[in-house]
């Protein structure tokens, strides 16, 4: 091509450039003035209705700004649910990572409620750490559980989770010796697939093992527990995130695989009830779980958000007047500040006992009716990382589970939209191409290298109090900043009941 004609159609090339510029600027300008006599003319949004047009972007600042404050302007300590110090916490231990600082701590160690642990004078010399013995779980059923791990993970079902994260969470669980908790939403093949221990969940709406209205399917429950990895089966009577409400799956995640294994519609909300139907009071409960625990032959207990211990104290009433075989083999207590599932912000953020309050205190009701030893104590509630799991070991719990800290372990970044379908991690999604982001084979090492390695940091503080079993953590070991920057020992804040009394 000679240089005339190359002229020709570079000149021909701008012009098209420019009257595609001069296009878009027009329909820039038409859709300019269409917002500005809408917004003029709405009633609904004052803001809008002074300032047309660039009133939204206040909305488009209001969305990122959550962003920006955790990547540019938050201090590594101030965010919430968790902050950056925290969440780099649980990935460099996720990654197996170098976990130590240096310079000194920017953990503020006078602020109010920051627990730290009793050291003592001359720990062993074997060692840096001590693990945890085997305790037994519910030895009146026919298939008494032994575990040793004291952190596990906690109820998350299968439709609030992908496939993938639900696979890793399996192989990972299995690689590192810890229970698997379904959840509300039945068992999944995925569940399975990595053949870690599974606590099995019965929820308000029995996904799984219900019949068509709702009531619960012997049958099915039988064919779940015949899976010799179901080692538990626990009652939800409720959770953390939302107490007296029931769990809601939006529509967009009732695929046709979750809606097969919930037994439910496809494509449509899923509302489980706020309470099961046939548990009414605490003898229906005893009932349910001694029913449940004859019919599978695996230990049975319940999980519950708690607003004071009245109903502890009636259960161990009933217990006494049955017999201690009739007891629950586990309480799971989860503090109100749970928060995997979507839930109203009202009860988030208003009802029911945080952790660090109902902990102790059914500990101690335990204590009181002398059925502390027979029933398993299990807590949760953003225990994350070594110290906040060594804190629940000293208030009284066995066994301590974690949803968001594994949730952190598969990638999580924090985005806040578990309860959108848009995950942008892949975890909480199903939303297939958002799921190819979430490598199984990766996340699986992680999941393990996070349950071990807050086991063996939880070990170290016991080794540096001296104790020769995580499990020994009791609570004149750890103290308590109070409000007026002076700790106290969690023993004088939550005293040992004196003398277990029977009750009636």
């Amino acid at each position: 091509m000679d240089s005339m004609g190359f002229s020709h159609w570079l000149v021909v090339l701008v012009e098209a450039v420019i009257v595609l510029l001069l296009l878009l600027l027009v329909i820039g300008l038409v859709v300019v003035l269409m917002t500005w006599v809408l917004d003029r003319n709405q009633t609904s949004n004052s803001v809008l209705r002074n300032f047309p047009v660039v009133g939204h972007f206040r909305y488009g600042f209001l969305r990122l700004g959550e962003f920006f404050r955790q990547y540019l302007y938050s201090s590594d300590r101030e965010e919430l649910p968790f902050n950056r110090a925290q969440r780099m916490w649980v990935y460099r231990a996720a990654k197996n990572s170098e976990n130590t600082n240096a310079f000194g701590s920017t953990r503020d160690l006078r602020s109010e409620g920051v627990p730290f642990f009793v050291n003592a004078a001359f720990p062993a010399l074997d060692g840096h750490h001590v693990e945890a013995r085997p305790i037994q779980i519910g030895p009146y059923a026919r298939e008494p559980y032994d575990h040793a791990a004291f952190f596990n993970i906690s109820a998350m079902s299968f439709g609030a989770l992908s496939a993938p994260a639900v696979r890793a969470l399996s192989h990972g669980a299995a690689k590192a010796g810890v229970w698997l908790d379904t959840g509300e939403g039945g068992l999944a093949p995925y569940h399975l697939e990595g053949g870690c221990d599974i606590v099995f969940e019965i929820g308000t709406a029995k996904y799984g093992v219900r019949t068509p209205d709702g009531q619960l399917d012997e049958q099915k429950l039988l064919e779940v527990c015949a899976h010799k990895q179901v080692k538990l089966v626990s009652i939800k009577l409720g959770q953390g995130a939302k107490p007296g409400m029931g769990g809601l799956l939006p529509a967009a995640k009732v695929t046709a695989e979750i809606a097969r294994i919930r037994g439910i519609p496809e494509g449509q909300d899923s509302q489980s009830p706020n309470r099961h139907l046939d548990i009414a009071n605490v003898t229906q409960l005893m009932d349910r779980l001694n029913h449940i625990r004859e019919l599978t032959g695996k230990p049975t207990g319940f999980k519950a958000v708690f607003g004071d211990m009245r109903m502890i104290e009636e259960l161990c009433d009933e217990v006494h007047r049955r017999g201690i075989e009739s007891a629950p083999d586990f309480i799971i207590v989860d503090g109100s500040e749970g928060g995997t599932g979507a839930a109203p912000q009202t009860l988030m953020e208003g009802v029911g006992l945080p952790l660090h309050e109902a902990l102790p205190m059914l500990v101690n009701t335990l204590i009181e009716r002398g059925l502390r030893q027979r029933v398993k104590v299990i807590c949760s509630g953003k225990c994350i990382t070594a110290y906040d799991v060594a804190w629940a070991l000293s208030m009284g719990a066995d066994f301590v589970n974690s949803a968001r800290g594994f949730m952190l372990a598969l990638g999580c970044i924090q985005s806040l939209q578990c309860n959108r379908n848009t995950c942008p991690t892949g975890i909480t999604t199903q939303n297939l191409k958002l799921q190819r982001g979430l490598v199984v084979t990766d996340k699986t090492e992680k999941v393990a290298h996070y349950a071990r390695n807050v086991m063996r940091e939880v070990g170290i503080i016991a080794h540096s109090c001296g104790l020769e079993d995580p499990r020994h953590l009791d609570r004149t070991h750890c103290r308590v900043v109070g409000d007026d920057g002076l700790s106290v020992p969690l023993v004088q804040l939550f005293p040992y009941p004196e003398a277990p009394r029977q009750a009636g």
